[in-house]
């Protein structure tokens, strides 16, 4: 079948519309019927063309700004990415605050945080149509306008005020800057027309009130609410609020501390504007209007207080691991290993040794002296503050002196006493730390003019009470000393103090000082013997001891402290009562070389040299060290890390550095399976048989009950350590240990001399760690020393270590390992030409057999 063609339909015709045609003579007879002129027909053409001309014209000229002012703008992207300088925050183990750094003190908290009655405060302050208009406020800005033409008008300089949106001052804030000029302002709106369109209004907000000063050195509401009312945000009045919103327009115009009623005013006008704009009720208005301004500044009860020492050995650990811009502008929380109790009474007890000590030897006179004349009392009022003076000290000056007592007055008006009964410490000082002659008067010791430190005091050592405005005078030690203090089995540092006050030094004699342990480092010793066989009950000779050190070089004769021998006595009793002569044979016999690898192992030192005055802790190290090798003791010899930091976490709450890294699948368990809590690999090293280690353990609990270390003794809690006094007591030390804590002391002057003849380590050192002790066990269980396997308690007496018998007047349980006994005890006797018969004291008949080690 074949298609047909489809008929051709035919085409319509087109019809063309064209516009009516008026004749000339036509449209002059409109015209004229309009009543209209050609004149004027003519003009309003003519502008009709200008309006048109003019509407191109600006059109054209509005694009030319935005052309000119455009070029150069910065990239207003980057505040997608906010990161502002947000403070560092150090917290100790408790949660409480120790330090913050930074360079503007801002704590950053995302817009989802921050309570909606703090935005709407700063908006109804600061930008009424913040959620409607595009970036910039046509009305707000017309009406400043004409407001600023109206101040001209009468003669007013003040600038265009109040025409700034909150994007405006982003853009200012954060790009531009707050130079004022015609020509940043332009720049600014036209920032703000594009800030707008690239991000929300919450992100805007969220900028502002995290970046904008507020005075009191508070950058942003979190850290504003902080510094002026000690509040977080979500505890802030609608009133404190107000407050907040209305100083961000002038903080130093309305600082309540300066300004009241101007700030009272503002914060009152915000509170207005809430009102107006319905963001709270009539009742709300009137109990925030009715509300006082009071400020409260974040005081030290906030904060742990004296953990400066601590801060800094942060701060320095920070800065190097992370960097000093992480530090200061990064917003890391830092969360640390303090004990604020435990820093407590460690800046008590050495700060009363100190004192103490520093009394023991006399008084050296004022801080300064104010010539007689005119205006005394003024003069001494503009004396700066001096810094080492404790918190309960206050800085006086002499009046009158008579014999019974001198009056002083104190700075800001206030009089008192000094009676004699105060001043009979203050004798002269003399040669060597030794004590002059006590004060007969109180003459002898101040004079009119004098400047001291002063403490106020309600009654004597005895307990009688004194009149009021009774003072006492005190002294800034010159001596000084470190502590630490730490838990033996994680190696987390619970307390530091690196001197009297960190005002007056920073320097941190906890962990910088270098200075010779002297006898403190014999426990190490004693440990290198324990571990080559030797027992607590094995006999060394405390004779005299000479060494030939070489040609050219005199002979070298170490001595006892005392000047006493015991002859043949238990290395028990060489270490309890601190025997020089029989360590030095001790070591000798064990060898140099092996005492150095358990040094070395410990920590105490990097490298130990093989000569026996190392023995006595000739070489240097410092406080931290030794009091981690010393809680290695008390763990069984496991090795540890000083640990000062837990766990930091950067400005979003990411974990950036855990101090335990031990792998433990378990922990992240999506939920408790019934059994009990993971069990976590123990990964430490082990440095020394536990078996050994508690031997040592065992004699050092002896230098407590019975040796140079019973100052300790009155905590009455199980506890061992050892005194330590370099030549010349130079150097004093006390490092001593619970079950479950350890303790490190160490006193001396910065500028080493002598601390005085008679003041060792049991006699200065021992006190603090004592007294430190009392406080930190005072509420803890008797927990005695944990016994390790392979270790068997024998009956033995403590004067020959031989097993006890019936009678024995002086009985103990002595530590043995097993395969070993009182009755296989050995004797070191040294060597012939090591005996110095010429000494006085010498034991009579004392044995010099020849040795191969020294060991029998």
């Amino acid at each position: 079948m074949v298609d047909k063609p489809s008929p051709k339909m035919p085409e319509k015709p087109r019809r063309t519309i064209e516009a009516p045609k008026l004749a000339p003579k036509k449209l002059a007879g409109l015209i004229e019927r309009l009543g209209v002129s050609q004149n004027l027909a003519r003009w309003l053409a003519i502008g009709a063309a200008v309006i048109l001309l003019g509407v191109f014209v600006a059109g054209a000229g509005v694009i030319f700004v935005f052309w000119h002012f455009s070029r150069g703008l910065p990239d207003y992207h980057q505040l997608a990415t906010y990161d502002p300088p947000v403070m560092t925050r150090v917290y100790a183990g408790d949660g409480r605050l120790i330090q913050e750094y930074a360079v503007e003190g801002r704590v950053f908290v995302p817009i989802q945080a921050i309570p909606k009655r703090i935005s709407e405060a700063f908006i109804a302050s600061e930008d009424q149509r913040f959620y409607t208009h595009p970036g910039v406020d046509v009305i707000g800005l017309t009406r400043a306008v004409v407001e600023a033409v109206g101040e001209k008008l009468s003669g007013s300089d003040r600038r265009l005020k109040g025409a700034s949106t909150i994007t405006q001052q982003v853009a200012q804030q954060f790009l531009l800057g707050k130079e004022y000029s015609m020509d940043r302002k332009v720049r600014e709106a036209i920032l703000s027309l594009r800030i707008e369109r690239a991000f929300t209004k919450d992100h805007i907000l969220e900028l502002y009130l995290n970046q904008q000063y507020l005075g009191f050195g508070a950058y942003g509401v979190a850290a504003a609410a902080m510094n002026y009312f000690n509040k977080s945000l979500d505890e802030l009045t609608v009133a404190e609020a107000a407050f907040l919103a209305g100083i961000a327009k002038g903080p130093n115009n309305y600082n309540p501390l300066r300004h009241m009623e101007a700030a009272v005013d503002r914060r009152n006008y915000v509170i207005e504007r809430m009102l107006e704009d319905g963001y709270i009720t009539d009742a709300e208005a009137k109990i925030a209007r009715a509300e006082p301004l009071k400020v409260r500044e974040r005081g030290d009860t906030e904060v742990v207080a004296d953990a400066d020492y601590f801060a800094e050995y942060i701060r320095r650990d920070i800065a190097k691991d992370q960097g000093e811009s992480a530090l200061y502008k990064g917003g890391l929380a830092v969360r640390t290993t303090l004990n604020p109790d435990y820093q407590k009474f460690a800046n008590k007890a050495l700060r009363d040794g100190l004192i103490t000590y520093d009394r023991r030897h006399g008084w050296r006179g004022p801080l300064t002296k104010i010539a007689a004349g005119r205006d005394l009392e003024q003069r001494f009022n503009q004396l700066p503050p001096v810094p080492g003076l404790l918190e309960e000290w206050d800085t006086a000056m002499v009046q009158a002196v008579s014999p019974e007592k001198a009056v002083i007055l104190i700075k800001g008006g206030l009089t008192g006493s000094i009676p004699m009964s105060e001043l009979r410490w203050a004798h002269a000082v003399g040669a060597d730390q030794r004590a002059g002659a006590p004060p007969k008067d109180a003459t002898a010791v101040l004079h009119p003019g004098d400047v001291i430190a002063v403490e106020r005091l309600k009654a004597n050592s005895e307990g009688v009470a004194y009149p009021d405005n009774t003072y006492g005078l005190r002294q800034i030690p010159n001596v000084e000393g470190g502590m630490a203090v730490m838990d033996p089995h994680t190696g987390r540092v619970l307390a530091l103090v690196g001197g009297f006050s960190y005002a007056r030094s920073q320097f941190n004699r906890g962990t910088q000082a270098l200075r010779q342990p002297g006898s403190a480092f014999k426990p190490f010793v004693y440990l290198a013997a324990m571990e080559q066989g030797f027992t607590p009950s094995t006999l060394v000779l405390d004779a005299p001891f000479v060494m030939d050190q070489g040609p050219g070089l005199p002979k070298w004769k170490p001595k006892n402290y005392t000047g006493e021998f015991l002859g043949r006595a238990t290395l028990r009793n060489g270490l309890e009562k601190s025997q020089n002569l029989m360590t030095v044979r001790l070591a000798q016999a064990v060898g140099m070389d092996k005492v150095a690898v358990v040094a070395e192992k410990f920590g105490i030192v990097d490298k130990l040299p093989t000569n026996l005055a190392n023995a006595l802790g000739a070489e240097v190290t410092t406080a931290l060290r030794l009091t981690i090798a010393y809680g290695e003791l008390v763990n069984g010899g496991k090795k540890i890390s000083p640990q000062f930091i837990d766990r930091v976490q950067d400005r979003f709450g990411k974990t950036i550095y855990r101090s335990d890294a031990r792998a433990c699948e378990q922990c992240a368990a999506a939920a408790w399976d019934g059994k009990g809590p993971p069990v976590l690999p123990d990964e430490r090293e082990q440095l020394a048989d536990p078996a050994s280690v508690y031997q040592v353990v065992h004699m050092m609990e002896g230098v407590i009950e019975r040796g140079t270390g019973t100052a300790a003794r009155a905590v009455g809690k199980p506890l061992a350590g050892k005194t330590g006094t370099s030549n010349d007591a130079f150097d004093v030390w006390f490092l001593g240990f619970s079950p479950d804590l350890v303790a490190g002391v160490y006193v001396g002057f910065d500028e080493p001399r002598t601390l005085g003849p008679k003041d060792t380590g049991g006699v200065v050192a021992a006190p603090i760690f004592r007294d430190f002790m009392m406080g930190a066990l005072k509420d803890k269980p008797a927990t005695p020393f944990r016994v390790p396997p392979g270790i068997s308690l024998a009956r033995v007496n403590l004067d020959t270590g031989r097993p006890a018998e019936p009678g024995d007047k002086h009985v103990i349980l002595e530590a043995f390992k097993t395969g070993t006994s009182p009755m296989t005890q050995a004797s070191i006797d040294g060597q012939a030409d090591q005996l110095d018969p010429d000494e006085p004291g010498a034991p009579a008949g004392s044995p010099a057999r020849p040795t191969a080690g020294g060991l029998y």
